[in-house]
């Protein structure tokens, strides 16, 4: 038995089946059947079962405030997706808000309940396939929707994984036509899964293509095995009833673009969902607010449990370290929003402390715009007299502070205590830092006299004595770091970077050093350590006794104009090189904002044109910085807009050069490459160059090019890493992607062996041209070689944009072009050749020879044959005749095969048995072409007598005197030679057009899944069959085609 789409949705619906879930089929709920549950076609919701849910979940609300909330799900929509999925997202978690009078004439306020998030069997659970939604002219038909209550929460699609055409990305496309057709489905949509069996992924109804992502776990204590299927642990994973009820209330946020203003729908991934409800347990243990038996018991990778032997009440509910770019931001919003709502905290308050006013403003933000999962608006404390208001309260609320407004107002004092509550957190961002110590040291004054300086971890437990806290980091705590773990206590969950990488939740980072391509001695430059990072944009700009010391000498010798124009012309050739190979931005980091400043001369020195809109400087200053600093200093507001614009790809603004600023909390997945000229280590080393590392359509990767000298930092922050647990390397050399690159051309060359291609480079545009044609027969005469040539051009292209402004990738720049451009051919050969649109924008850029394009576009495989492109659907004489006198035997036969293929797919859709004749003699054509049984010439005479054959048959209807329909009619009925014998082609043509007739009147949505349908119709047609004398020995096989041709009319007269 053969693979297809239906297994892969029979083995889904068992899955669910085990879970709990009814399984039903969607043709039995639809209108007109014994078991409907649905008015129309049109209908989305399960309104019986949405109603009794309803009445049985709120018994104490009125029966008309309940049908008025009903009104108001059904009544949802609005003219954006986006917005009426968000405004219902509300209404299930939240419940629907009602008024109803009381008995004594007052008016009451309450909110009916859609979900039991509480009570899994309280629900009704219910997985449909084959669910046709019908929405003006379109009708579709999902494979799965997953239904609570009523409601379709879950949209499963599915395609056939032995198709190697039908893939995951086919069924994403697939969802795309629902957003567009079949919206209404979508308004209530929480969760979409893409699958063909073996792989799938899960995304929202805004997710990229590159943002729907695999679920590797199903209870969260480890990964799947390796030969698990992806679909069976995602549905397994996420939609187990109390998980997916979990995930519904405490997992899913929308967010607003505060630049583009765009709303994003965002669902938790499973490193975020079960590090999450790790940390909220062990919150909840060292609060000591619940009772020790209630805690959960099991352990795991994701769940850490007991694993730094913590006790209950202890006050260190640990830290969360989930590598940079990977979603820890919204992993905090997230155990926000779940931890305030558990039961044994009793509404607790939640202080979120940073270091920095700037990401103290980026994270509020955050929570600021994602307050609806809350339940209640963040506050940021403006000040330390606000702080201790918004602390000393009886409980509730989310208050946003720096860690330094817990500083006693006299120095040497002990902090005041705030609030002595057990049921106050305090959630530290990147909870490494040097600030969260618990000692106490003297402090001399200038005077003579001193005083006890504490650690501001000693202050905020004087604040906050019975607080708990938990640490959420993109970075590893130091082996040797006491203090944080004294604080926080040990790792709750770790998500590394091999992990992220794998997920493709990040892109890995590769390193470049050009210090010894510029003569730059590294060993010249004082030593770095850590007092370079204490002195920041701010300080830089009032502290001037700092500047005095070893940090101003190297800012001297960093910024010396001879060296400054050596990095100036290095940094454009190598950015000019990359910039070809993969569309992208550029982040350039210098030690101070003079050289900052310098750097943008030299380099607009050298392209005066980058100084308009390619090119700028973003930094911090004041008015005393002087007239040639003013036009690089801007206010909040104009750096918000420039960030904005840097973060959009199709913006011109591509380098920006920065001195503090964006290089922490700040996501441009767009930005591909980072220079880095300034002194950095340890967390800040780290936290800089994983501004690189976001998913951006195919961009393979991120690359820091070091100009200073940061090859031991960076090996100490893999040692550092590795120490701590972590698998994967925060950076690869870049020597790692040459040696790829070269080996991946290897194959590529060896593959064109005994092929010239000089003429690439040195000929003229119609010998270049010329070569296109040739390279195609060169492939295509070996075995497989359209795929494994497919397949190394990938693999190479890739290779080649990480390292493109290298020696080696220069030296062979020419030969990429060459092969990519051999591959553009072959693959427009390709019948299914749809792109999505992320793959239309993809990020790696083509390398082509201008003597090849048009317009930007490169010349398809026809004039690249030198042939006049054809109407597909009438195959000439004339073009026949140009396919057998051209040259290139192999492509020809290629030619002919591309457009046989998708002249017999648009055949399908009106001709089954025309389109099952000719496929059939096409692959035997081609199964003896592909096993070398017979040559080329001969098989393109194969071909073009076969598109003579089909060009003969798509004209029979004006012999017949009948309509392309009653043709394919007339050919159900004459696929029995002994039919047309008997009969005679004069009986079976009025035959054809009775049935043309009578079953166009009969068919109904959804009548090919209907067995009482297909029954009437087949009793129809036998009716019609007998009328005539059709041979009753022939009758059962006839009636079996004309009701397949009738299904793929019907399906083409419903698009009509």
């Amino acid at each position: 038995m053969s693979l297809n789409e239906s297994i892969v949705e029979d083995a889904a619906l068992e899955w669910f089946g085990g879970l709990g879930y009814a399984i039903g089929h969607g043709p039995q709920l639809a209108p007109g059947e014994p078991l409907a549950e649905r008015a129309s076609f049109g209908e989305v919701l399960l309104v019986g079962r949405l109603r009794a849910a309803i009445r049985r979940l709120n018994p104490a609300i009125p029966e008309d405030a309940r049908e008025e909330a009903l009104r108001k799900v059904l009544r949802v929509g609005t003219p954006s997706l986006t917005q009426t999925n968000r405004a219902f997202h509300r209404l299930l978690r939240d419940g629907v808000p009602v008024e109803y009078p009381r008995p004594d004439g007052s008016i009451a306020g309450d909110h009916v309940r859609l979900v039991d998030f509480g009570v899994v069997r309280a629900n009704d659970w219910l997985a449909v396939n084959q669910f046709t939604v019908v929405e003006g002219q379109h009708n579709r038909r999902p494979d799965i929707v997953v239904f609570v209550n009523g409601l379709p929460l879950g949209l499963i699609e599915l395609k056939n994984a032995a198709d190697e055409d039908a893939t995951i990305w086919s069924a994403y496309a697939q969802l795309q036509t629902y957003k567009a057709e079949i919206a209404p489905l979508l308004h209530y949509n929480a969760a979409l899964v893409v699958s063909d069996g073996l792989q799938a992924r899960m995304g929202s109804v805004t997710a990229n293509q590159e943002w729907f992502k695999v679920w590797r776990t199903i209870d969260g204590q480890h990964d799947a095995p390796p030969q698990s299927l992806e679909l069976e642990v995602l549905v397994r994973g996420v939609f187990e009833r109390q998980r997916f009820l979990d995930l519904l209330q405490h997992f899913i946020v929308f967010e607003e673009d505060p630049d583009s203003g765009a709303l994003h729908k965002i669902i938790a991934g499973y490193h975020q969902f079960h590090a999450v409800n790790a940390a909220v347990e062990e919150t909840v243990r060292a609060s000591g607010m619940a009772d020790s038996k209630l805690l959960r018991q099991d352990v795991g990778h994701y769940w850490a449990g007991r694993m730094h032997g913590g006790q209950p009440g202890d006050r260190r509910a640990g830290v969360v370290w989930h590598t940079q770019g990977s979603g820890k931001s919204f992993s905090m919003l997230f155990f926000a929003a779940r931890v305030v709502r558990h039961p044994a905290m009793q509404n607790p308050t939640l202080v979120v402390l940073t270091d920095r006013n700037d990401l103290d403003d980026q994270l509020f933000g955050q929570f600021q715009r994602c307050a609806d999962i809350l339940g209640q608006m963040p506050v940021q404390a403006a000040d330390r007299e606000q702080l201790k208001a918004l602390i000393n309260r009886a409980s509730g609320g989310v208050i946003f502070t720096t860690i330094q407004k817990f500083v006693p107002e006299t120095k040497g004092n002990r902090f005041e205590q705030l609030s002595d509550r057990q049921n106050i957190i305090v959630i530290a961002d990147e909870a490494h830092r040097s600030q969260y110590e618990f000692g106490s040291h003297v402090v001399k004054r200038k005077d003579g006299t001193s005083y006890i300086a504490h650690g501001l971890a000693v202050n905020i437990r004087d604040a906050l004595p019975n607080a708990s806290f938990i640490g959420f980091t993109g970075t590893p705590i130091e082996k040797t770091d006491a203090n944080t773990k004294a604080v926080f206590g040990d790792y709750i969950s770790v998500y590394d970077i091999q992990r992220a990488v794998a997920d493709k939740a990040t892109v890995p980072i590769y390193y470049e050093s050009r210090i010894a391509k510029l003569a730059l001695n590294a060993a010249e430059l004082p030593k770095l350590d850590a007092e370079f990072e204490e002195i920041t944009e701010g300080e830089e700009q009032t502290s001037k006794e700092k500047l005095k010391t070893k940090w101003g000498a190297l800012e001297a010798m960093v910024g010396d104009p001879k060296r400054i124009a050596l990095i100036a012309a290095d940094l454009v050739a190598h950015w000019e090189k990359r910039f070809e190979a993969m569309n992208g931005k550029a982040m350039i980091v210098c030690m101070s904002r003079r050289i900052c400043v310098d750097l943008y001369d030299a380099l607009v020195d050298l392209r005066p044109e980058w100084a308009g809109e390619t090119l700028k400087v973003v930094m911090t200053g004041s008015a005393d910085d002087g007239p040639t600093w003013q036009k690089h200093i801007g206010n909040k507001t104009q750096r918000r807009e420039l960030a904005k614009r840097f973060k959009d790809s199709k913006d011109p603004f591509r380098i920006v050069i920065v001195r503090d600023m964006w290089l922490t909390g700040f996501d441009a997945p767009c930005l591909t490459t980072m220079y880095a000229d300034k002194p950095m280590m340890g967390h800040g080393l780290m936290q800089a160059i994983a501004r690189v590392n976001r998913v951006f359509r195919d961009k393979p990767s991120g690359l820091v090019v070091d100009y200073l000298g940061l090859g031991e930092a960076l090996k100490s922050a893999l040692a550092t890493y590795t120490e701590s647990g972590g698998k994967g390397a925060p950076t690869y050399e870049m020597a790692q992607a040459i040696r790829l690159m070269l080996e991946k051309h290897g194959i590529a060359c060896d593959m064109m062996h005994g092929f010239n291609w000089d003429k690439w480079i040195s000929g003229k545009p119609t010998e270049q041209l010329a070569l296109i044609p040739a390279g195609q027969e060169h492939i295509l005469e070996q075995d497989d070689g359209k795929k494994r040539w497919g397949q190394v051009v990938m693999e190479l292209s890739r290779a080649f944009a990480l390292c493109a402004a290298s020696d080696e990738a220069t030296g062979i720049r020419d030969d990429v072009s060459f092969f990519q451009a051999i591959q553009a051919a072959l693959s427009k050969q390709n019948s299914n050749n749809l792109k999505t649109p992320e793959q239309i924008e993809a990020a790696i850029r083509q390398l082509v020879s201008k003597a090849i394009t048009t317009e930007g576009q490169v010349i398809d495989v026809f004039t690249a044959a030198g042939l006049p492109r054809p109407d597909i659907s009438i195959l000439s004489e004339q073009f026949l005749a140009e396919v057998r006198g051209l040259k290139h035997k192999n492509v020809a036969a290629e030619l002919l095969e591309k457009l046989l293929k998708d002249e017999l797919k648009v055949r399908s859709r009106r001709n089954l048995v025309q389109a099952q004749v000719f496929s059939e003699k096409l692959k035997q054509t081609l199964n003896a072409y592909h096993n070398r049984a017979i040559s080329t010439m001969q098989v393109i005479e194969e071909l073009i007598k076969l598109a003579k054959d089909l060009d003969a048959a798509s004209k029979r209807g004006e012999a017949l005197g009948l309509t392309d329909d009653e043709v394919a009619f007339y050919d159900a009925l004459a696929a029995n030679q002994s039919a047309v014998i008997a009969m005679g082609d004069d009986k079976l043509k009025v035959i054809a057009a009775e049935l043309i007739t009578q079953v166009r009147k009969s068919v109904t949505i959804d009548w090919t899944l209907r067995e009482s349908a297909r029954a009437r119709i087949r009793v129809m047609v036998k009716r019609i069959l007998n009328k005539y004398g059709y041979p009753p020995d022939l009758q059962d096989e006839a009636v079996k085609t004309v009701l397949a041709q009738a299904e793929l009319l019907s399906a083409a007269w419903a698009e009509a």
